[in-house]
């Protein structure tokens, strides 16, 4: 019965539409503005360049609507409120994207964020096969949170990791070390290599994977009393052969009083590195965008160069002159109208979602989705571990996206592909959309219960006012759930439905409320 009310109800909603330009003339102004891509900055520049020739034209600029809730999803993983979202529709100045922009990056969410997005890099996870230990994940967790908080200087950030010697439990960098599925100088030198280089070394020859695992040679591991802990420590013991070489073939001489790793950090983080800062650069690019300029993020190689090669080298660039600042970035990408882009497509062209002239649509994060559906509906469903210690049962209160320990987890972050972290790759994460996760949407009995609990919410507002304040109710709803005022269309539509005498206001509203939240608009980002 659901299903079948499911497809009768959702003709009556203009959702997400397919990329062609006669669906984005019937979705009107919900989803595009009346601008046309314009240059806002330097990486306008660069991508009309790089598209001249190839037959391909960017998007026109999305609604202010669509915009709020992008950039919302994109900084802080965090949907705005009704109010937010009203405020900014208001809001007449010529630079309030720009303005909202620097309010989003000065918010703790955007931290929580950024946190949980370092944290699936870095492997912050108690259990096996990492083997953190709940005590050492917090620890690492806080680390890096601060490092967030402080906006650290990415190089300075890196450094700070891979000299890191100490406690597991009290110094959380040099969890680095200890985030590995074994701790031989190998696979600290692959795990480097992937986290810092996006490279993936086990296509290199071995001669050079030797070389790079020797700088990790004398890094090493002792217990202590406390149940544990373990320290990081240098293993002062001299190169069996003090000549090193570089990943890019250049040669060093390591002194016997010279920790390997501080050889290897100061060639990593040199500005002229140019490999090391394109690799970043191209990572938050593909924060923002779901995908990278080099594209998947961690597999750089000569097999798979970059669509835009001046623009990575740019951001790599900026990146280097603004002291490696990340906000910098994020806030470089976010003004401009490359991400403004409508997710409509002036036409149907295969490329122009890789080569970015359009916004790329894609389902939210496992995470951002479970807190998406819990500031709705103001119910949160919890977490769990399964191997119980310390530290591992975390408030319901919590947001998903500030879970410290991957081993903390539910069955909706588990369907919805959130990463094991496991290995520090993207892959880890699985953004594809199951027919699991529809079937859940769709039939979830405490989807069901928290709608109908809404539902009666507003319906207990309706309750003794004209029924034309059932309009203001469904523009309420419209901004809670799509974070935009409905159109007059969906309006007029709902209006009929709700007219239908064989079901009551409460039961009307649950079946909207249930949905939009199972429209393609509600569970991706466009």
């Amino acid at each position: 019965m659901k299903r079948f009310l499911f497809v009768a109800l959702i003709a009556l909603f203009t959702v997400v539409p397919a990329f062609s330009q006669d669906k984005a003339i019937s979705a009107g102004k919900l989803f595009v503005s009346d601008e046309d891509f314009f240059v806002s900055n330097n990486i306008d520049v660069l991508l009309l360049e790089s598209l001249r020739g190839k037959d391909i034209e960017p998007s026109p600029i999305c609604s202010d609507a669509v915009f709020i809730r992008r950039v919302f999803l994109d900084l802080i993983g965090t949907l705005p409120t009704s109010a937010e979202v009203q405020q900014f529709l208001k809001d007449k100045s010529p630079k309030k994207r720009a303005a909202l922009v620097d309010k989003l990056l000065a918010r703790e969410e955007f931290v929580d964020y950024r946190t949980m997005k370092w944290c699936d890099l870095l492997r912050v996870k108690a259990e096996y096969p990492i083997n953190l230990w709940p005590n050492g994940a917090l620890c690492y967790y806080n680390w890096i949170r601060d490092a967030v908080r402080t906006n650290k200087p990415y190089n300075v950030f890196v450094r700070e990791l891979l000299l890191s010697s100490g406690s597991n439990f009290r110094d959380g960098a040099a969890n680095f070390y200890r985030a590995v599925q074994a701790k031989d100088a190998e696979t600290l030198a692959e795990t480097v290599a992937l986290t810092f280089l996006g490279q993936r070394i086990a296509t290199w020859s071995d001669t050079r994977r030797a070389q790079l695992a020797t700088f990790f040679s004398r890094v090493a591991y002792k217990e202590t009393a406390e149940w544990k802990e373990e320290i990081v420590y240098w293993n002062r013991e001299p190169l069996n052969d003090s000549n090193v070489t570089f990943p890019d073939g250049r040669k060093a001489n390591v002194s016997p009083n010279t920790d390997p790793r501080r050889v290897f950090v100061d060639w990593l983080v040199s500005p002229n590195n140019k490999d090391f800062n394109r690799y970043i650069a191209n990572r938050i690019w593909f924060w923002m965008f779901g995908r990278g300029i080099v594209n998947e993020p961690d597999d750089f190689g000569d097999n798979n160069p970059p669509v835009h090669p001046a623009l990575l080298d740019y951001l790599a660039d900026e990146l280097v002159k603004s002291n490696y600042d990340m906000k910098h970035l994020y806030r470089l990408i976010a003004c401009s109208s490359t991400y403004q882009q409508s997710s409509l497509a002036l036409k149907d062209n295969e490329r122009a979602e890789t080569l970015f002239a359009v916004y790329q649509i894609r389902r939210l994060d496992a995470e951002v989705l479970q807190d998406a559906i819990t500031q709705i509906f103001g119910a949160a469903s919890g977490y769990h571990s399964e191997v119980p210690e310390p530290f591992t049962n975390i408030p319901r209160r919590y947001r998903s996206i500030m879970l410290p320990d991957a081993s903390v987890t539910s069955s909706f972050l588990e369907m919805f592909g959130r990463p094991t972290r496991d290995t520090g790759m993207e892959s880890d994460r699985n953004s594809n959309v199951t027919e699991s996760q529809q079937l859940f949407m769709i039939n979830s009995t405490e989807l069901n219960d928290m709608a109908k609990n809404l539902a009666r919410g507003y319906r207990n507002r309706l309750n003794g006012r004209n029924q034309n304040e059932r309009g203001v109710l469904l523009y309420d709803l419209w901004l809670r759930i799509l974070s935009r005022p409905p159109s007059a269309e969906e309006l007029l539509n709902v209006g009929k439905f709700f007219q239908n005498r064989s079901r009551s206001p409460e039961q009307a509203f649950q079946d909207v409320i249930w949905t939009l939240v199972n429209t393609k608009e509600f569970q991706c980002r466009h």
